[in-house]
């Protein structure tokens, strides 16, 4: 099943990246990252026609992840210019080739970065084992955990920024106040949450690049390390940073 759902992730990343050239915008690829996952869990469930306890909690579990980010990247990119990310990167590569290049190293690497990041999830919708130990548990235990940051912080982000008044202010109220990227601490934990939902032997160890991958790219590649740099030299911003942990929530501290 492995093999088989590499295909569908190539398949859908290829149709994803001809409507991108289409469009002439590679940022299509970011509306699509989350029903990337959708789709694989969903193929991943049905294909091996186990149908387990655990299959269908992952598989439900990721089909409304997938698609709650989805809905808010659709929300907040459709209609809009591409990503400035996407154009310096069209700017750097030159007119030459310029579709192969972007062909690989933005929707075959992020097809390939969605494999890796899914290996717990194609491992568990096809393990025989359904046996539930506490470690399952605590999986959905995070799972939930991880959902209620993500969402409710990119929430609570909207709807400070709709606010005329906090224009160009820094947001941190509500879990802002107690992580400066909740979201990505919330993905992060869901995907080590469905970790530990599958996890059923020493021999499944391995899965574990899954979350490992997740987690250090949302904190050293595309995520928290991309914003920090946004709003680095802030004067706000850095009394934000003295206050308020980078990823792992906690208190705020006191700054004198």
């Amino acid at each position: 099943m492995f093999f088989e759902a590499m295909l569908i992730i190539f398949g859908y990343f290829f149709t994803i990246f001809l409507i991108g050239q289409i469009k002439n915008d590679n940022s299509i690829v970011d509306m699509a990252w989350g029903a990337g996952f959708v789709l694989m869990a969903n193929f991943t469930f049905f294909r091996s026609t186990l149908f387990s306890l655990k299959g269908i909690l992952i598989t439900v579990f990721i089909t409304i992840w997938g698609s709650r980010l989805t809905y808010h990247i659709l929300k907040r990119n459709l209609g809009k210019p591409e990503d400035y990310r996407y154009v310096e990167m069209r700017q750097k590569w030159g007119d030459k080739f310029v579709r192969i290049k972007a062909f690989l190293n933005v929707y075959l690497l992020q097809g390939v970065i969605l494999y890796i990041v899914s290996m717990p999830v194609i491992y568990g919708n096809g393990s025989m084992n359904v046996e539930f130990k506490w470690f399952n548990y605590l999986g959905i235990i995070l799972w939930i955990i991880g959902f209620f940051f993500e969402s409710v912080g990119d929430h609570q982000l909207k709807v400070f920024k709709r606010k005329a008044e906090n224009k160009g202010k820094i947001m941190d109220q509500g879990l802002w106040a107690y992580t400066r990227h909740p979201n990505y601490f919330g993905d992060s934990t869901m995907w080590w949450g469905i970790f530990l939902i599958v996890i059923d032997s020493f021999a499944g160890l391995w899965i574990i690049i899954g979350p490992i991958l997740m987690t250090y790219l949302l904190v050293f590649v595309s995520g928290v390390k991309l914003l920090e740099k946004k709003y680095e030299g802030r004067p706000e911003y850095e009394e934000y940073k003295k206050r308020t942990n980078s990823f792992i929530p906690w208190f705020p501290k006191k700054v004198s």
